[in-house]
Parts: C-alpha cells; sequence; structure tokens
C-alpha cells in the first residue's frame, strides 16, 4: 500500500539532549496507527518535527514521496498533513460555524474573504455546516466556542483539521482532558473519519489506543523501541517492562 508520510534517520536535539533519535517510520495510506511511549519517550517532539512545528537537527521527513523537511507547518497543512495539539487553539469568541468556515477559506488560499461585510461564500457555509454535523455538532452551531464543553472543543479540533482535507491527520492526545463519559464519543468521530486518511493517534489512554490502532509504534527515549499490531504490542515482554506493568496496558 503507498506510503503517505515517513522519516529517515530523524534526530532531534536539544543541547546534549536527544529528543529523537534516528527514527525512521512509515505510515501507509489509511492506516489506524498509534503512537505510545511513556512519558518523555519523545512522542510529541516527534510529532511536531512530523507538522513542522520543529525542525529536526537531522534526517529526512517525506509527504507522499516528496522531501519536506525545511517546509512550514502551513505549507504541510495546505499540502495534505494537518494536526490537533494537546491544548486546544481555539477562539473563544468565536463560533464553530464561524471557526469552521475560516478553516475552509484558509485551505482555499482565501481566508480574506472571511472578514467581507457579506459575510461568506454560501458554499463555505453549506460545507461547514454538513462538516460539523458528521462530527456530531450541529446542535452547537452558533454557540460560542468559549461556552462549549471541553470535550466538545476537542472534537471542534477535530473539524477544523478535517477541514483541511488531509492526506494524514495526526491526533496529538484528542481526549486529554476529556471527562470519561466523553471519550467514546471522540473515538467514535476519529474511526468514523475517511478510510482513505491515514491517521496517526498519540495518547496515553491505552483503552481508546488498543480500540482505534490497527497498528502501533512504541517510543522510548527518543528511539523507535517496537512495532507491530495491537496484539503483538501488548504481548511483548519488553513492552511491559517499558510500561513497568501498568494495568492499562497489561490487561488488553
Amino acid at each position: 500500500m503507498t506510503v503517505v508520510l515517513e522519516t529517515r534517520n530523524l534526530v532531534k536535539k536539544f543541547g546534549g539532549i536527544t529528543a529523537t533519535d534516528n527514527v525512521s517510520f512509515k505510515l501507509r495510506k489509511g492506516a489506524r496507527h498509534a503512537l505510545i511511549g511513556p512519558n518523555g519517550a519523545g512522542k510529541t517532539t516527534f510529532v511536531n518535527q512530523l507538522s513542522g512545528v520543529l525542525q529536526p537537527t537531522s534526517g529526512t521527513v517525506l509527504l507522499g514521496g516528496q522531501d519536506i523537511t525545511g517546509w512550514s507547518a502551513r505549507r504541510r497543512a495546505i499540502s495534505g498533513l494537518a494536526r490537533t495539539f494537546q491544548i486546544n487553539q481555539l477562539f473563544a469568541d468565536f463560533t464553530p460555524a464561524q471557526t469552521i468556515v475560516l478553516a475552509i477559506a484558509e485551505r482555499e488560499n482565501k481566508g480574506w474573504e472571511w472578514f467581507r461585510p457579506a459575510g461568506t461564500r454560501s458554499e463555505y457555509v453549506d460545507e461547514a455546516v454538513e462538516l460539523l454535523r458528521s462530527l456530531g455538532l450541529s446542535d452547537v452551531l452558533d454557540q460560542r466556542v468559549g461556552s462549549l464543553a471541553y470535550g466538545r472543543q476537542r472534537l471542534l479540533e477535530i473539524a477544523i483539521a478535517v477541514a483541511a482535507k488531509p492526506h494524514v491527520l495526526l491526533l496529538d492526545e484528542p481526549a486529554a482532558g476529556v471527562p470519561e463519559s466523553e471519550r467514546d464519543q471522540i473515538l467514535d468521530v476519529v474511526s468514523a473519519l475517511p478510510e482513505e486518511v491515514a491517521l496517526v493517534l498519540i495518547e496515553h489512554d491505552m483503552d481508546l489506543v488498543f480500540r482505534f490502532a490497527r497498528s502501533i509504534s512504541v517510543l522510548v527515549n527518543g528511539a523507535l523501541f517496537v512495532e507491530g499490531t495491537p496484539s503483538e504490542i501488548a504481548n511483548d515482554p519488553r513492552v511491559r517492562q517499558v510500561y513497568l506493568g501498568e494495568e492499562e496496558l497489561l490487561h488488553v
């Protein structure tokens, strides 16, 4: 199957600390992949290099076979690599509808149109409403984002990323801070995203990881420790040792 995202010998150093240690990684079209590892393993640093938030010290990042190592985060997003963040970065005074219309306009490189007095193109509005409906947010279209429950805000972040029509979507702890009762909704939404989009989930909640993933990579001390299916990872004694007997992993 086609490789849509790849790293070759990726290294990131902060002074004398190696946060990403020679990581070579391949993500295939339509993947449902999880990236896990103990605290301090370097997961977010690695994803920041994939998305262009950080530049690697050495190594290469390829999107669809094209070297994007020197590209900005914005250029990567326009080219089909989208992500969410651990901490949401939403405009509290916007509505979900306004937020997604702006995201669509940005995708079309016409973000300036959003600020016209007459508003935005009707096709942007129609697409935004349909996207929000598909993610279970149609009942809050015109509410102030800052007033939404945190789980709904996390869903809106996913909607922003999906509005970019990405080939690859990086989901950095989408359930972080979300009440237990709302996590299933986030998992359901993520699982229902278009099959052709390759998804990478970075998550500490092992229940979500093993319910979502078809393949898993484990990072330890910035290095790729092991890769495999959920069953292989759950039953790998080396992974068990790394996690020091964490119940969520051992009982999968």
